[in-house]
């Protein structure tokens, strides 16, 4: 990155719609912050949510994913029961530059409450709103707040863009929107 890493995001954002809607600061006061932050954008999660539930005794299987795995919920809060998971979309929509590649990362705010997102790759060539995975891996009920910020996205420039990119490839998760499920 030529420019200081976070002028660049603003740059890019803006005149390659890298991220919409996009928030050229970083939003904090009373909210876990989002927006952009030194090498990266902290984006927020939305109002739907799907929660892992055990009524059915159905068996994850990401060949075979059951509907009945899970309660669809919509809110400004939701609650993860100890021990668990929930799916969620970012408020954010993602379109990477043939150049770029990015990491998803959970904000450590969520992390010192036992709130855990794995790492996701956005690779170069990918749009969609993000599908986020976040596990609750306390004993007790954890709550996420819709509208605020629960992962930072890191960016890596390329000196030159790639040769196959995600969209040439048709990968699966091209241009998803909502909370989308595994796929084959």
């Amino acid at each position: 990155m030529g420019l200081k890493a976070d002028n660049w995001i603003r740059m890019t954002a803006l005149e390659q719609r890298m991220i919409e809607p996009f928030v050229e600061g970083q939003v904090r006061e009373g909210v876990i912050s989002y927006g952009v932050s030194s090498y990266g954008y902290d984006i927020r999660v939305g109002r739907h949510f799907k929660i892992f539930t055990n009524v059915y005794s159905t068996i994850v299987d990401p060949k075979n994913f059951q509907p009945d795995a899970y309660v669809d919920f919509e809110g400004d809060e939701c609650i993860i029961p100890p021990n668990s998971f929930v799916l969620a979309e970012s408020v954010e929509t993602i379109r990477m530059p043939r150049n770029v590649t990015a990491l998803v990362l959970c904000k450590s705010t969520y992390i010192r409450a036992g709130v855990l997102i794995p790492t996701t790759v956005l690779e170069a060539g990918w749009e969609g709103t993000i599908t986020l995975e976040i596990g609750n891996v306390t004993p007790l009920p954890a709550r996420v707040y819709a509208g605020e910020g629960i992962a930072q996205v890191l960016f890596f420039e390329g000196d030159e863009p790639c040769d196959v990119s995600y969209a040439d490839r048709k990968g699966k998760y091209q241009n998803q929107s909502g909370v989308v499920l595994p796929r084959i």
